[in-house]
């Protein structure tokens, strides 16, 4: 399967935060055909694993991509039939107003997100960003008829298929981090070419948009010697300054600060030198606020690397992300792996 593929399969299928079980189905049966066993743990976290050449290696590296996405939920449905919801993740009100969506209740329903004619809007209202407690979602049922198909509690997604655009760019819902499960994917590709010495351990992980908690329960599960999160990263745009951002179509962005281990960080640039791989570096001093913060401080702690996709538009149903990042970031890890010995770890993991 192409990343384009794969993406579209994973993207347009629903995985808010808690709820990933349809994602992962899709996740479990394209990992199948690159790797040797794919299980899941007790709160859905999906295992592919890799097994190494040398049986009596026992180094084992975690690769970690979280498979939810940001959502909304129902709270309340009012008298009309009109559905008011919370927020799951981080989501800006303001991408919200006239989106098409799908009500996952006992049946997908789809519905709008309403929002009032400018018409009949005052000048404060003109003024004022809407407020997630003042949307309301219109499904063209009344109350009864929602009765035993919506109940308060059901997950809801922006209903988005993923565009091509020129070049390699695509847009979609979900990209954040579905484009990095597609990188380990690809990763677990190109390891079919190489003899590698450790057991790899592709971990789609679960709710990191609420708290990164299915990176912590598979990093201790798994007790991994390297640890090694893809995220996204702030994807270069005319609103954001340069300072910020990520350069689109020029490979991974290899993360420097204290999340960070600065030996595991030196050989994977090299690595990218080495074999002609692109690569940028993204400054990130505090915890990253992705699975790698979980991963580093689990257990006694594990040496840990993150890499991101540069996406723009983040957060919303119309991220955008150059497939050439993606393949570059897979090429770049399975090399990685490639140069990781038993013999070359413990000088790697050293201060």
């Amino acid at each position: 399967m192409e990343v384009y593929d794969l993406l579209k399969l994973l993207c347009e299928e629903s995985g808010v935060s808690g709820h990933e079980n349809h994602v992962a189905d899709k996740i479990i049966k394209a990992f199948s055909n690159y790797t040797d066993e794919v299980y899941t743990d007790k709160i859905g976290n999906v295992m592919a694993v890799k097994k190494g050449e040398n049986s009596s290696s026992r180094i084992k590296i975690m690769i970690a991509a979280h498979m939810d996405e940001i959502g909304l939920m129902v709270k309340d449905i009012d008298e009309k039939g009109f559905i008011r919801f919370t927020t799951i993740g981080g989501i800006d009100p303001r991408t919200l107003l006239a989106q098409e969506v799908i009500v996952h209740g006992k049946k997908n329903i789809f519905g709008v997100i309403g929002a009032k004619p400018p018409h009949l809007q005052d000048e404060t209202e003109r003024e004022t960003a809407v407020k997630t407690e003042d949307l309301t979602i219109d499904v063209g049922f009344s109350k009864e008829q929602l009765e035993g198909l919506v109940d308060i509690g059901d997950t809801i997604t922006i209903n988005r298929d993923i565009v091509k655009l020129q070049g390699n760019y695509i847009s979609g819902k979900a990209l954040d981090d579905r484009a990095g499960i597609a990188a380990m994917y690809e990763c677990a590709k190109e390891l079919m070419c190489f003899k590698h010495e450790a057991e790899v351990y592709f971990v789609s992980t679960v709710q990191e948009e609420v708290g990164v908690r299915g990176a912590t329960v598979s990093t201790y599960s798994i007790n991994p010697d390297i640890g090694i999160a893809i995220d996204v990263g702030f994807g270069s745009s005319p609103d954001i300054p340069k300072e910020y951002t990520l350069d689109m179509g020029k490979g991974p962005g290899i993360t420097i600060g204290g999340n960070i281990h600065p030996k595991l960080r030196e050989r994977l640039t090299e690595t990218a030198k080495s074999y002609n791989i692109p690569y940028q570096f993204e400054i990130d001093p505090g915890p990253t606020g992705t699975d790698a913060r979980a991963i580093q401080i689990t257990r006694c702690g594990v040496p840990t690397l993150l890499i991101s996709l540069p996406l723009r538009y983040m957060h919303t149903s119309i991220e955008t992300i150059n497939i050439e990042d993606i393949k570059m970031t897979a090429k770049l890890l399975a090399r990685f792996i490639y140069d990781i010995s038993q013999e070359s770890l413990e000088g790697l993991l050293c201060y």
